[in-house]
C-alpha cells in the first residue's frame, strides 16, 4: 500500500464508507449475493448448514432415542415370545421326569422279580410322551430355535440306549439318574436366556428362569423320593439326591420371589401346599428317620416296599400335574408384562419419530435451497464417474484369449460444470482426468493390437520359412541315397517340424486361427502319432491305442497341436529312463486321450492353478505363465470345447486326460467309411516305409496341397504298444542301434 493510498484509508477510520450516491448499489448487490449465496458458498459451508446444524443436533439425538426404543421393542417382543414357547419346554421337561420316574420303577420291578420279565407298557407309553413333546417344541420354536436347545431336544432323543437298556433289565438308578437329570438341566439351558438382550439382566429373564428350575428341581425331588421308598438297592443314594433336590427348589424359589410380585410367588409356594405334596412330605419324613433303612435286604422286602410306594405313586402324578399347571401359569403372566414392555417401547417410539418428524420439516424447507447447489452437480460428477469406471471395468474384464479383435478405445462424455464452487473445481478437474484417461486407454489398446500382430507377423514368416525349408529338404532327401546323411536330413527334418509347431504357438497367442481346409477324416490314433513327430525324444512314447474314433478335419491340426505341448511337457519334465504313457479310450460316445508321465510332477497346489487355468479364460500379458505349452492348450480346449484336466500319476508326475466330445467325432458309419477307403488307397501302393510316415495323420481323401505329411493307417492296437513312431522299419538294415528320426513323407511323386 502506498504513502497516498494508507493516508486516505486513516482517513476514513478504515471503515471503506461509500458515498450517499453509493448506497441502492450496495442494496441490489447484497440481494444479489443473497440469491446467489448457495453457488458461491464453498462445499465445506454448504456440508455444514446442510447436515452440521439440524441433523447434529436434532436428527442425531432424536435418532439414537428412536433406535433405541425400537431395539427396546423388539427385544421385549422376542423376550415375550421366548417366554410362551418356553411353555412347551417346561411340558417337556415334566413329562421327562414322569419317564425319569417309569425307568426307576421297572428297574426296581426287576430287581425284585423272580425271573419274570416286568412289562414295560407304562415306561414306553411315557417315551411316547417325551417323543411327541419333543416335536411339540420343534414345531412351537420352527425356524427360531436356539442351536442350544436343539441339541438338547438331540440329547433327548440320544436316550434311547438306556431306555433299551433298563427294558431289557436291572439297571441301578446311580445309572439312571444322571441321565434325564442332565437332559432336563440342558433343555433349560438351551433356551439361552442368559444371552437373550431382553432376559439376561432383566426380572422377567431371572424369574423364567428360576421358575424353570424350581419345577425341575422339584420333579427331580419327587422322583427321588419315590425310587427311595421302593426300597432297591440304591435308595440310600436316592434319598441324598431327594435331599439336594429339595435344597435347589428351595434356592430357586427364594431366587423367584425377590423379582416377582407378592402375589405370583404365593401362587410359587402353592406347590408345597397340595394334598398330593402332603403324601409326598410325609414320605420324604419317613425316610429321614433312619435313612440307614431305606435299603431292603432281600427282594422280598424291596417287593413289599415296592408295593407301598405303588400305593402313593397316583400322588405324585397329581403333584406333577399340579406343579406344570402353577407353571404354566406363572408363564403365562411373565410373557404377558414382556409384551406390555414391548408395547410401551413402541409407543415411545412412535412419539419420538413424529417429534423427529416435526423437528426435520423446518430443517428440510432451508435444505432444499442447499441442495440443489450440491445434489445436481454431485449426481453429474457421479454419472461421468460411474461411465469411466464401467468402462475400467469392461476393460479389465477383457482377459478372453479368443479372436476377438479389441474394441477402439472408449469415448467419454464430458461433465457439464454448472457450479462456481469445488464441486465445479472437481468437475474440470475431472474432465481432465478423464481425457488423459482415455488417453492412456487408446494408447494401451493400440499397444496391444500391435504386439499381437507383431507375433502374428512373426509365427507366420516363421511358419512360411519352415514350410520352405521342409519343400528342400524333401527334394534334398528323394535324391540322396547316403544313409548317413539321410539320418542327417531326418533330423533336420525333425528340427523343422518342431519349429513349425512353435510358429502355429505363437500365431495362436496372437489370436491367429489358420483351418486346414485340405484335410479329410483322420483317426484319432494318427492324430497322436502326428503330434509325436512334432516332439523330442518321442522314443519314449508308448501308445496304447483302444479306441478307433476318426476326428473331423477341422479340428484335426488344433487337436494335433494339443497334444503335442502335452507330449512335449510329459517329455520335457521327466527322467530320460522313464516311459511317457499315452492311452487312447472311448468313453460314452467320446473319445479321451490320457497322457502319462513319471517324472516329479506338480504340488496340489500348483495342480488346482493350472487346471482353473485350463478352464477359465485369460489373456498371457495379463496373467502370465511359465508353462506356455499349457496356455496353448487351454486356449485350444476352450475354442473347440474339449475338456482337459491334469492330475498326480501314481507314483509321481503328471497325468492329462483329454476328452474328445462326440461332436467332434465322425459318427460310426462315416467313421468305417473312412478307414476302408484309407485302406483301399494303401493297397493301391500308396504306402510307405518309413518311421516318420507313421507319425504323421494323413487325410483319408485326396487333398491338393503338396507339403501335407502321409501316414500308414495300423490296425487298432489291444495292449500297451510302443509308438509306432518308434518301431525300426525292418527294411532299413538297422540292428541294435539307436532308432531313427521321424521323417515327413511328402505325397508328390
Amino acid at each position: 500500500m502506498s504513502t497516498k493510498e494508507r493516508s486516505a484509508h486513516d482517513a476514513t477510520g478504515g471503515t471503506g464508507a461509500l458515498a450517499p450516491g453509493g448506497t441502492g448499489g450496495t442494496a441490489l448487490g447484497r440481494r444479489r449475493r443473497a440469491a446467489r449465496f448457495a453457488d458461491r458458498w464453498p462445499f465445506r459451508r454448504k456440508l455444514n448448514l446442510l447436515v452440521g446444524v439440524p441433523l447434529t443436533a436434532v436428527a442425531a439425538l432424536l435418532a439414537f432415542l428412536i433406535a433405541g426404543q425400537t431395539a427396546q421393542s423388539r427385544d421385549a417382543a422376542d423376550a415375550a415370545r421366548l417366554v410362551r414357547q418356553s411353555v412347551e419346554v417346561a411340558t417337556l421337561v415334566d413329562r421327562l421326569a414322569a419317564e425319569h420316574q417309569q425307568a426307576v420303577l421297572l428297574s426296581v420291578r426287576h430287581e425284585a422279580s423272580r425271573g419274570a420279565r416286568p412289562s414295560t407298557a407304562a415306561y414306553r407309553t411315557a417315551q411316547s410322551l417325551v417323543n411327541a413333546q419333543v416335536r411339540q417344541v420343534r414345531e412351537a420354536f420352527g425356524d427360531g430355535l436356539p442351536r442350544t436347545e436343539a441339541q438338547a431336544l438331540n440329547g433327548v432323543e440320544g436316550l434311547s440306549s438306556l431306555r433299551d437298556t433298563v427294558e431289557g433289565g436291572y439297571l441301578p438308578a446311580s445309572n439312571i439318574d444322571p441321565a434325564y437329570t442332565r437332559a432336563a438341566d440342558q433343555l433349560i439351558d438351551g433356551l439361552g436366556l442368559d444371552l437373550s438382550p431382553a432376559l439376561s439382566t432383566s426380572a422377567t429373564g431371572n424369574m423364567l428362569d428360576s421358575l424353570l428350575r424350581a419345577g425341575a428341581a422339584h420333579s427331580a425331588f419327587e422322583t427321588a423320593v419315590f425310587s427311595a421308598s421302593t426300597g432297591d438297592s440304591n435308595a440310600l443314594v436316592e434319598f441324598i439326591d431327594a435331599v439336594g433336590a429339595y435344597d435347589e427348589y428351595n434356592r430357586q424359589t427364594d431366587r423367584f420371589a425377590r423379582f416377582a410380585t407378592e402375589a405370583q410367588a404365593e401362587t410359587l409356594y402353592g406347590i408345597r401346599y397340595t394334598a398330593a405334596q402332603s403324601t409326598i412330605s410325609r414320605q420324604f419324613a419317613e425316610l429321614q428317620v433312619d435313612p440307614g433303612a431305606v435299603q431292603g435286604d432281600s427282594p422280598a422286602e424291596i417287593r413289599a416296599s415296592l408295593a407301598a410306594a405303588l400305593g402313593s405313586y397316583g400322588a405324585y402324578r397329581d403333584q406333577a400335574a399340579t406343579r406344570l399347571d402353577i407353571t404354566t401359569s406363572l408363564i403365562g403372566q411373565l410373557a404377558d408384562e414382556a409384551d406390555g414392555a414391548s408395547r410401551d417401547a413402541a409407543w415411545r417410539a412412535v412419539l419420538l419419530l413424529g417429534l423427529a418428524l416435526l423437528g426435520l420439516a423446518v430443517w428440510l424447507v432451508l435444505a432444499v435451497l442447499v441442495r440443489r447447489s450440491v445434489v445436481r452437480p454431485v449426481q453429474a460428477l457421479t454419472g461421468a464417474a460411474a461411465e469411466v469406471a464401467e468402462v475400467a471395468r469392461r476393460e479389465l474384464a477383457r482377459v478372453a484369449d479368443d479372436d476377438a479383435e479389441d474394441d477402439g478405445p472408449p469415448r467419454l462424455r464430458e461433465m457439464p460444470v454448472t457450479a462456481r464452487d469445488e464441486i465445479g473445481d472437481l468437475a474440470e478437474t475431472f474432465n481432465q482426468v478423464q481425457t488423459m484417461a482415455a488417453a492412456l486407454l487408446e494408447r494401451q489398446v493400440a499397444g496391444r493390437r500391435n504386439v499381437a500382430e507383431m507375433f502374428g507377423n512373426v509365427g507366420r514368416r516363421v511358419s512360411n520359412l519352415t514350410t520352405r525349408q521342409l519343400a528342400l529338404i524333401d527334394a534334398v532327401e528323394r535324391g540322396e541315397t547316403d544313409p548317413a546323411l539321410l539320418e542327417r536330413l531326418y533330423s533336420i527334418d525333425h528340427i523343422a517340424v518342431r519349429l513349425r509347431r512353435n510358429a502355429d504357438s505363437l500365431m495362436l497367442l496372437a489370436g491367429i486361427h489358420e483351418a486346414d481346409l485340405d484335410a479329410g477324416p483322420t483317426s484319432l490314433t494318427n492324430v497322436v502319432r502326428a503330434s509325436l513327430g512334432q516332439i523330442e525324444g518321442f522314443q519314449r512314447v508308448e501308445l496304447r491305442a483302444r479306441s478307433e474314433a476318426v476326428v473331423e478335419p477341422e479340428v484335426i491340426g488344433d487337436l494335433t497341436l494339443m497334444t503335442a505341448e502335452l507330449l512335449e511337457n510329459a517329455v520335457s519334465f521327466s527322467p530320460g529312463d522313464s516311459p511317457v504313457e499315452v492311452t487312447l479310450s472311448d468313453s460314452g460316445g467320446d473319445a479321451v486321450v490320457v497322457v502319462s508321465d513319471h517324472g516329479l510332477g506338480m504340488s496340489p497346489e500348483r495342480l488346482d492353478e493350472e487346471n482353473a487355468r485350463l478352464i477359465r479364460r485369460e489373456r498371457l500379458d495379463v496373467v502370465p505363465t511359465r508353462f506356455l505349452g499349457l496356455f496353448v492348450v487351454g486356449a485350444l480346449a476352450r475354442r473347440w470345447e474339449i475338456a482337459v484336466r491334469l492330475s498326480r500319476t501314481p507314483g509321481g508326475g503328471v497325468t492329462a486326460e483329454v476328452t474328445v466330445p462326440a461332436a467332434l467325432l465322425v459318427p460310426g458309419g462315416a467313421a468305417e467309411a473312412a478307414a476302408t477307403a484309407a485302406l483301399a488307397a494303401l493297397a493301391a501302393g500308396s504306402r510307405t516305409d518309413s518311421p516318420e510316415a507313421l507319425t504323421k495323420p494323413a487325410p483319408l481323401t485326396p487333398a491338393p496341397r503338396a507339403p501335407r505329411p502321409a501316414v500308414r493307417e495300423l490296425p487298432p492296437a489291444t495292449g500297451p504298444v510302443a509308438s509306432p513312431a518308434l518301431r525300426q522299419d525292418a527294411g532299413s538294415g538297422r540292428g541294435d542301434g539307436p532308432w531313427p528320426l521321424p521323417r515327413r513323407v511328402s505325397r508328390r511323386g
